[in-house]
C-alpha cells in the first residue's frame, strides 16, 4: 500500500474522532488529525492524543494541503459532509466516511442499530439491558456515549453490539449493514443541517440500505412516515404499535403486550409492568422487546428487563425535591417533539425551562402541548425570543427570560408552589451555551443541588 493510501485523516477532535484516530493507529495506519477549532479544550484533547499515539495534529483550519497526503478521511458526526474541504476531497477520489462506517469495518459481532428522531438513547440502553440479562456479552455504543470505534476491535462473533446512530453519522456510511435496524420515529429535526425533511428522512433510511434477506428492519407502525416505507432490499420488516393490532411484530391487546415474530403469538408482559412512564416509553419498550425477540431472547427475560430498567441520565431524570417542588432533568429533549413527550409524561402543574441553539424548528406544536399543565415558561439561549413570540401568538403570557442555567433554575423555583414540577426540557440543541446535552444536564443538576443547599 503506497504512503497516501496508508494515511488517514480524522476530522473532529471530540470523542468519536479521538476513538477513530486510535483505531486507525491500532490497525497500522499513519494518522493525521484535524479540527477547525483551536479552543483550549481541543488543544488539550490533541495533546493527550499525541501522548498516547503517534499522530500529526493540525488545529484552527482545514488545510487543503493535507488532501495531497491522505487516501481516506474519517469525519466526526458534527462535521457536515458538504463543506468545501470535503467536497474537494471527494472530487480528488478520497474516500470520506463516518466514524460509524470505520468501526463497522473492524466489528466482528452482529449489530443492532437504533435511529429515529426521539427515543434512540433510551431504546439503545434498554435493548442492551435485555441482552445482558440474557447472558449475552453486549457492547452498547454510538451516540449513547461510548464511540463505536472504541469497542469495535474488541468484539467477537458471539457478542452483540447495540449502537445508537444519528442521521449525521448515516450521511457518510458506505457498507454499514446492521443485522437488526430500528427506526423509532421521524419528526422534524436538524433542518439546519439537512435543509429539508426529504433529506432528513433519506438520511435516516440509509440505516437499512445495505440490509438483505437475512436481516431485520423494525419500524414504528404508528408513525405516518415509517408505516409507508417499503424497502426494496428483501430485508424482513416487523412493526411495533401501541394503537393497532398486528399479525406480526409486537402490539397491545388490551393492557397485554403480544409478540409474533414467526412462531405464533405469545404474551410478553402487561403494560403496567413497564418501569418507565409515558406513551413514548411504551413505544421504546415495544421496540426494545421486539429487537430482543428477534435476537432469540425468551419472553420471560424480556419481561423482567422491561420491568427493571431505570432509564438514562438526562431523560426525564428526577433530580431533587425541594420544599415539595420536584425537579426533572430532560436535557436530552433537543427538539420540540421530544419535549412534548416529556410534558405529556408528567402529571400536575409544570414550570418549564426551555430554549437553546436554533435548529430552524417550528415551536407551534410545542406550545400547543402546554395545555393546562405548563403554568410558567422560563426561557434561555438562542431561541428564547423565538419561543416567546410563538407562545405569545398562542395566548400564553407567563414568560420569563433568563441568561444562564443558574438564573433559570432560581426563577423556576420562585415561580413554583408545593406540588409543582420544574422540568428542564429545552426543545433545542445545547451548543449555543454548552458542549453537549450532557453538560447542559449536569449544569442543571448542579444548579438544583446548589439551590437545595441555599434553602436548607
Amino acid at each position: 500500500m503506497e504512503a497516501k493510501q496508508k494515511t488517514a485523516l480524522v476530522i473532529g477532535l471530540a470523542r468519536s474522532g479521538i476513538a477513530a484516530a486510535r483505531l486507525l493507529h491500532r490497525t497500522g495506519r499513519k494518522v493525521i488529525v484535524n479540527d477547525s477549532s483551536n479552543a483550549a479544550e481541543i488543544r488539550k484533547a490533541a495533546k493527550q492524543l499525541q501522548e498516547s499515539i503517534d499522530c500529526e495534529v493540525y488545529l484552527g483550519q482545514n488545510p487543503d494541503k493535507l488532501l495531497e497526503r491522505v487516501g481516506q478521511i474519517v469525519i466526526s458526526p458534527g462535521v457536515p459532509a458538504d463543506v468545501p474541504f470535503l467536497k474537494k476531497a471527494a472530487k480528488l477520489g478520497i474516500e470520506v466516511i463516518s466514524e460509524v462506517e470505520l468501526a463497522y469495518r473492524y466489528c466482528k459481532a452482529p449489530i443492532i442499530a437504533v435511529t429515529g428522531t426521539n427515543g434512540k438513547t433510551t431504546t439503545t440502553a434498554w435493548i442492551g439491558e435485555i441482552l445482558k440479562a440474557a447472558g449475552k456479552k453486549t457492547h452498547v455504543v454510538g451516540n449513547i456515549g461510548v464511540p463505536f470505534s472504541a469497542k469495535a476491535p474488541e468484539t467477537e462473533e458471539m457478542d452483540k453490539v447495540v449502537a445508537e446512530i444519528s442521521s449525521f453519522q448515516l450521511e457518510t456510511i458506505a457498507d454499514f449493514r446492521p443485522h437488526i435496524a430500528l427506526i423509532l420515529n421521524i419528526t422534524e429535526d436538524h433542518l439546519d443541517r439537512h435543509k429539508t425533511m426529504e433529506n432528513y428522512i433519506a438520511a435516516k433510511c440509509r440505516i437499512f440500505e445495505n440490509q438483505g434477506s437475512e436481516d431485520y428492519l423494525v419500524l414504528n407502525g404508528d408513525d405516518e412516515i415509517l408505516s409507508s416505507i417499503e424497502p426494496d432490499s428483501g430485508v424482513r420488516v416487523f412493526y411495533f404499535s401501541r394503537t393497532k393490532t398486528l399479525s406480526e411484530g409486537i402490539w397491545l391487546e388490551g393492557r397485554q403486550i403480544m409478540m409474533n415474530i414467526g412462531a405464533g403469538k405469545i404474551p410478553v408482559c402487561r403494560v403496567d409492568q413497564i418501569s418507565l412512564p409515558g406513551a413514548h416509553n411504551l413505544e421504546n419498550a415495544l421496540a426494545s422487546a421486539l429487537a430482543a425477540g428477534l435476537c432469540g431472547i425468551k419472553p420471560e427475560i424480556i419481561a423482567k428487563a422491561l420491568a427493571g430498567f431505570h432509564g438514562i441520565a438526562h431523560r426525564i431524570e428526577k433530580v431533587e425535591v425541594i420544599n415539595g417542588v420536584t425537579f426533572y432533568n430532560d436535557s436530552k429533549g433537543t427538539n420540540p417533539d421530544s419535549s412534548i413527550k416529556a410534558i405529556e409524561a408528567l402529571q400536575g402543574p409544570i414550570v418549564l425551562i426551555a430554549g437553546g441553539m436554533d435548529k430552524k424548528a417550528d415551536f407551534s406544536r410545542f406550545v400547543d402541548a402546554f395545555g393546562n399543565k405548563v403554568k410558567e415558561l422560563v426561557l434561555m439561549g438562542e431561541t428564547a425570543g423565538i419561543i416567546a413570540d410563538t407562545a405569545k401568538e398562542k395566548g400564553f403570557a407567563n414568560i420569563h427570560m433568563t441568561s444562564s442555567m443558574e438564573e433559570a433554575v432560581k426563577k423556576a423555583y420562585a415561580l413554583s408552589s408545593p406540588g409543582f414540577q420544574v422540568l428542564l426540557s429545552p426543545a433545542c440543541a445545547s451548543w449555543d451555551m454548552f458542549r453537549d446535552y450532557e453538560e447542559r444536564g449536569e449544569v442543571f443538576k448542579s444548579a438544583v443541588r446548589a439551590l437545595r443547599r441555599q434553602t436548607e
